[in-house]
């Protein structure tokens, strides 16, 4: 019990100190095929991109039309952050298990093409290796962060509480020290918080402007044995924003 509450522990951020921009940082962005909405899911990405920038990083852009599993898997290796939006495809869910599909990324199926493929777990672990205490965030996803997909009704806290374990067990086993997934508003928090800050992952977490508390919860990984994860439901069964990994890790141990 004493574990779990250090993990789910709401950490202040006043104290902070301001440091240098980490100059050098690799940041990968990626965006995957969504339809109607991928020039707003780059419109979106673009910013982070700037984001990242402002602070010194070096970041490689990868989007759609242009995101296919070979250019991303040979631009990710090594990124200290690796930063995704598109589509999600989560277990439990109402379609056929695979690892070869589920937590994973939807990119363009083939250089040029709007169709999506998702690749999923196996391959993240296997062909991705990213930096030591390197990020992922996962950025408007369905299912990441526990949510069903648009129109689907609301899970259960069992199977969102599956859907975060899952969807970060692959990126951790990446060499990743820390999953954010942030379903429906900017990831720039986690930026900040990874650029500008001395904070861990957990206060980083809760320094979101868009955080809640009220229907929080923290739970230990069954897929990754030893990490923790937290999630912040802004309403019951509304699971758009949670983290997994070591949340005590912190922003200097990252730049560093």
């Amino acid at each position: 019990m004493a574990a779990l509450a250090a993990a789910f522990a709401i950490g202040g951020l006043s104290a902070q100190p301001q440091v240098a921009a980490a100059a050098g940082k690799k940041v990968v962005i990626i965006v995957g095929p969504v339809g109607s909405s991928t020039a707003n899911y780059i419109s979106n990405a673009k910013a982070l991109a700037r984001q990242a920038r402002s602070y010194g990083a070096t970041v490689y852009e990868v989007y759609s039309p242009h995101a296919t599993w070979a250019k991303v898997k040979s631009v990710a290796q090594g990124a200290n952050l690796l930063i995704y939006l598109g589509h999600g495809n989560g277990w439990p869910s109402p379609y056929t298990y695979s690892r070869y599909t589920k937590n994973g990324m939807g990119l363009n199926a083939s250089d040029g093409s709007s169709a999506h493929k998702y690749y999923g777990e196996y391959y993240i672990a296997r062909d991705i290796n990213l930096a030591p205490n390197a990020v992922v965030i996962l950025n408007r996803l369905c299912y990441a962060s526990g949510n069903n997909e648009w129109g689907a009704g609301n899970p259960s806290k069992a199977t969102a509480i599956k859907r975060i374990d899952g969807y970060g067990a692959g990126f951790l086993r990446t060499g990743a020290r820390a999953v954010f997934a942030e379903g429906i508003n900017s990831a720039s928090f986690v930026l900040a918080g990874l650029f500008k800050s001395n904070s861990t992952i957990k206060q980083i977490f809760w320094a979101d402007p868009a955080h809640r508390t009220r229907y929080a919860f923290s739970f230990a990984s069954s897929r990754t044995p030893g990490k923790w994860a937290i999630s912040d439901p802004y309403a019951p069964s509304r699971y758009y924003k949670s983290v997994i990994g070591d949340l005590g890790m912190t922003a200097k141990t990252w730049r560093g």
